[in-house]
C-alpha cells in the first residue's frame, strides 16, 4: 500500500498517544507515590481535628436523614489497604466498602485508568452510546465464566448489584411465565428494591413495603450436618414443587452468604438441589455480587462445580460496573433488560483492569492452594484461630471461603459484634457485621494489594481489642 492510501489513526487514537498524556499520568502517579508514602500504618486521630471532623459528620448524617454506620469521611489518600480520614486518622480497611474497593486506596495503576476514562467522550455509557472497553469487559467476563464449560454466553452490564439482580430475576419471570414464585435460602440477602427486598430474609428491611415477590424458602447448608441438612432442603423443596406446580420460576442461591454471616455451601449439596431445579424446568441463578473473584476460580459456581447447571449469574462490587450473565436459553426478548445507564466510563475502564489484575496476579488457579486468594484466606484464618486459642470465648470460627473472612464474637449476639467492630474501628482496623443470631464481624480484603503484613497487622490489633474486651467482662 502507498503512503497516500495508509490508513490513519482516528484522532481518538492520536489522543491516546499523545506524549503529552503519557507525562501528565507519569508525574500524576508520582505526585500520588510522594504523598501517600506517609500512609503505611495505622495512626490516631489529631486532636485539632476532631471537633471540625464531628461537627462534619453530623451535618452529613441530618442532610442523609439517618446516622452513618462508621464516623467515617476520606480525607481523599490512602495507600493500598490504608486510607487517610478527615479527621488524620489512619485506617486499616479490611472492609473494603463490602468488598468494592479490590486495588484498594490511590492505586497509582488506576491513576492511568481515571485519566483516560476522563478523556472519553462521555462520562456515562449505556443503552444507545457504549464505547470499546465495555465490549473488553463483557468478552473477558463471558470468556471467564464459559472457560470450565458452563453455557453462560451473554452478559449484559448495569449500574449495581441491585440492577444486576433485579435483571436476573426479569429473566427468569420472562422464560417461566407464567410462573410467579422464587426459592431462596433462608437469611439470604438479594438487594435493596422493592422484588429484592421482598426476597430478602429480613423483615425489617421490608417494612411498609408491597408483597410483590412469592418466596419459598429453604435451609441452607450446615456443615455440621451435610447429608441431614441436604434431605430437609429437598424435603421441603419438593413439598412446595408438589404444592404449587409449575409455579417456580427461579432457584436463588447464594453460594457463600454474604450478608447471611459467611456460610459456605458445599459442592454436592447445590449440585443436587440445581439439578432437580433443572429437571422441573426452574432458572438455576447464582447470585455472585460479592462473591465474584472470591475463591481460587473467577466465578464461585465454579468453585462448586455447577457449570453445567447454572442459567443465570450476577456478579459486582470487585468488578465495579455490575452485569447479568445468562446462557442462550434464557436470553430475555427486546425491552426487557435496558437502562439510560449502564455505567460510567471509569467504572467500567476500571472493572476491566481489576479483572484483568486478578487473571494476572495468580488469584485464579485450578488448584487452590496455588491461588493468592486462598493463601490469603489461610494466613488470616490461622490468625484469627491464635487469638481464639489464647482467649478461649471470644471468638468463633473463622468462617467463609477465600476472600470472605468472618468470625463470630463472644456470645454471639448483635450487641457484641456491633461492639468488637467499633472498637477495632477505633483501634483502626475496618471490618463489618454479617448474620443475625449469630450475629459475625466479617472481613473483605482489597485482594489485590493485600500482603502477609498486612494481615499480620489486622491480626495484632484484632488480639489487642479482644484482649481488652475480655478483660473487661472479668473485671
Amino acid at each position: 500500500m502507498s503512503e497516500n492510501h495508509a490508513p490513519t489513526l482516528l484522532a481518538a487514537q492520536r489522543l491516546a498517544l499523545d506524549p503529552r498524556i503519557a507525562q501528565a499520568k507519569e508525574l500524576l502517579t508520582q505526585a500520588v507515590r510522594d504523598h501517600q508514602k506517609e500512609l503505611n500504618q495505622v495512626r490516631p486521630p489529631r486532636p485539632d481535628l476532631t471537633s471540625g471532623y464531628a461537627e462534619k459528620v453530623a451535618k452529613f448524617e441530618g442532610l442523609r436523614g439517618g446516622t452513618l454506620y462508621f464516623p467515617y469521611l476520606s480525607a481523599g489518600l490512602g495507600n493500598g489497604p490504608y486510607v487517610e480520614l478527615a479527621d488524620g486518622s489512619v485506617k486499616l480497611d479490611m472492609i473494603t466498602g463490602i468488598g468494592v474497593h479490590g486495588m484498594g486506596h490511590s492505586n497509582p495503576e488506576m491513576i492511568g485508568v481515571g485519566i483516560d476514562a476522563v478523556l472519553c467522550d462521555t462520562v456515562m455509557q449505556g443503552n444507545l452510546q457504549q464505547n470499546e472497553p465495555s465490549v473488553e469487559l463483557t468478552e473477558l467476563l463471558v470468556k471467564l465464566a464459559t472457560e470450565t464449560g458452563s453455557d453462560l454466553q451473554h452478559c449484559v452490564m448495569t449500574t449495581s448489584g441491585a440492577m444486576a439482580n433485579e435483571n436476573a430475576l426479569k429473566i427468569a419471570y420472562q422464560k417461566n411465565a407464567p410462573a410467579n414464585r422464587v426459592f431462596a435460602f433462608e437469611n439470604c440477602f438479594c438487594g435493596r428494591t422493592i422484588a429484592l427486598s421482598n426476597m430478602t430474609d429480613r423483615p425489617g428491611y421490608r417494612v411498609g413495603l408491597p408483597v410483590t415477590t412469592t418466596v419459598d424458602y429453604l435451609p441452607f447448608f450446615d456443615h455440621r450436618d451435610p447429608s441431614g441438612s441436604l434431605k430437609r432442603t429437598m424435603d421441603i423443596f419438593e413439598r412446595q414443587v408438589a404444592r404449587y406446580p409449575k409455579q417456580h420460576a427461579n432457584l436463588w442461591m447464594e453460594l457463600i452468604a454474604g450478608e447471611g454471616g459467611y456460610y459456605a455451601g458445599s459442592r454436592e449439596f447445590f449440585q443436587t438441589l440445581a439439578q432437580r431445579a433443572r429437571e422441573l424446568g426452574i432458572a438455576v441463578i447464582c447470585d455472585e455480587v460479592q462473591t465474584f473473584s472470591r475463591t481460587n476460580r473467577p466465578f464461585a459456581f465454579q468453585y462448586f462445580e455447577l457449570d453445567s447447571l447454572v442459567d443465570i449469574v450476577t456478579i459486582g462490587k470487585i468488578t465495579q460496573v455490575c452485569a447479568t450473565l445468562f446462557t442462550s436459553n434464557y436470553k430475555p426478548k427486546p425491552g426487557l433488560v435496558s437502562q439510560t445507564f449502564t455505567g460510567n466510563s471509569a467504572s467500567i475502564m476500571a472493572g476491566l483492569k481489576i479483572v484483568r489484575g486478578l487473571v494476572e496476579g495468580g488469584h485464579f488457579t485450578p488448584a487452590p492452594e496455588s491461588s493468592k486468594t486462598m493463601r490469603l484466606h489461610d494466613l488470616f484464618v490461622s490468625g484469627i484461630k491464635a487469638i481464639e486459642a489464647k482467649y478461649p470465648g471470644s471468638l468463633n470460627g473463622p468462617y467463609g471461603l477465600g476472600g470472605m473472612v468472618g468470625l463470630t464474637p463472644f456470645d454471639g449476639s448483635a450487641a457484641s459484634a456491633k461492639e468488637l467492630t467499633m472498637k477495632l474501628y477505633e483501634a483502626g482496623l475496618m471490618g463489618f457485621i454479617a448474620g443475625d443470631a449469630p450475629s459475625r464481624l466479617r472481613f473483605l480484603m482489597p485482594l489485590l494489594v493485600t500482603e502477609p503484613q498486612h494481615i499480620h497487622e489486622a491480626c495484632r490489633i484484632l488480639e489487642l481489642v479482644v484482649a481488652a474486651m475480655v478483660a473487661s467482662r472479668q473485671g
